[in-house]
């Protein structure tokens, strides 16, 4: 089966900048996969690659096969790109914008897909209205529509549901996990990590130009050991022996790092012997904010 997205080698300077620096990357058929990163690290150069708008300094960057440079209307063909800025056109509906981009790939008589789109993303009531009447939630459900108007099998959302409502947002998940099912390969940018640990088969974080980590959303909520303990305490307070593990207190209630499960009865231990009465316990597990934080952390200092 060809490969979603194919990167190899990719190289892009901006004078001085270099952007991104010699990334390989490969995205299957069928995934729906997440771009995390910090301000800068690469992603929207990258999608910007992708998508035709720069050329690569060097290395090479392909759509279902075909090259984004050398076989470019193809290429853009199987891409759909929900771009973060939102960019309209004042002078169309919402229908009319639809039927132009439509048109952008010499497609005709598009109009039950269109109803589609514009039916899914609750649209339908807002189909003739002009571009510059709807709110910036609405404006970013049209972007949406404009990305999938040629059905393209590989969808990317650059930051999809920035500054939207939580409505939007379960409008828009529930459609794009449907097209997934369908077999779209999704590529998801987004700052929510909630959302790209909930929805995402896989997860690659860039920094400064480079992938610093790759693997299965599973495998990287695994590999984090470190877990938080939660325990609110009588008066007498947490044993001066775990002061090392605190990590803060709030009252009465005191979070330690823990280590490992393991040393979760010897914790208990500590504190029965220590006389203190364990009102409330709870203990959190890492999520994918705790492993964004220390991956990027762990590059910092490298």
């Amino acid at each position: 089966m060809t490969t979603a997205i194919e990167i190899s080698g990719v190289h892009k300077h901006f004078g001085s900048l270099h952007a991104l620096r010699g990334l390989d990357l490969t995205i299957e058929q069928g995934e729906f996969f997440a771009l995390l990163g910090p301000n800068g690290a690469g992603k929207s150069t990258l999608i910007s690659l992708l998508a035709g708008l720069l050329r690569p300094d060097q290395g090479y960057l392909r759509v279902l096969g075909h090259d984004v440079v050398r076989d470019y209307r193809l290429a853009r063909r199987s891409l759909g790109v929900v771009p973060q800025e939102i960019v309209y056109d004042p002078f169309f509906t919402v229908r009319e914008t639809l039927l132009i981009q439509s048109g952008y790939y010499g497609l005709r008589h598009n109009d039950a897909w269109i109803n589609t789109l514009l039916e899914r993303l609750d649209l339908s009531d807002k189909a003739d209205v002009n571009m510059r009447a709807l709110s910036g939630g609405m404006k970013r459900r049209v972007l949406v529509a404009q990305a999938l108007v040629h059905r393209p099998e590989v969808i990317v959302l650059d930051e999809p549901t920035a500054g939207v409502d939580v409505e939007l947002r379960q409008t828009l998940w529930a459609f794009i996990q449907n097209l997934n099912s369908q077999g779209h390969t999704i590529v998801l940018t987004t700052h929510y990590l909630e959302e790209a640990q909930e929805f995402c088969q896989r997860i690659a974080m860039l920094k400064q130009g480079q992938i610093v980590a790759l693997d299965t959303t599973q495998n990287l909520l695994a590999s984090f050991e470190r877990r938080e303990l939660r325990l609110a305490l009588d008066s007498a307070g947490l044993p001066e022996s775990l002061r090392p593990l605190l990590r803060r207190s709030i009252g009465s209630t005191h979070i330690l790092d823990l280590p490992s499960l393991g040393c979760l009865e010897e914790i208990l231990g500590i504190i029965r012997q220590s006389g203190a009465q364990i009102e409330d316990l709870s203990l959190v597990e890492p999520d994918l904010e705790d492993i964004f934080v220390s991956i990027m952390s762990e590059q910092a200092s490298v």
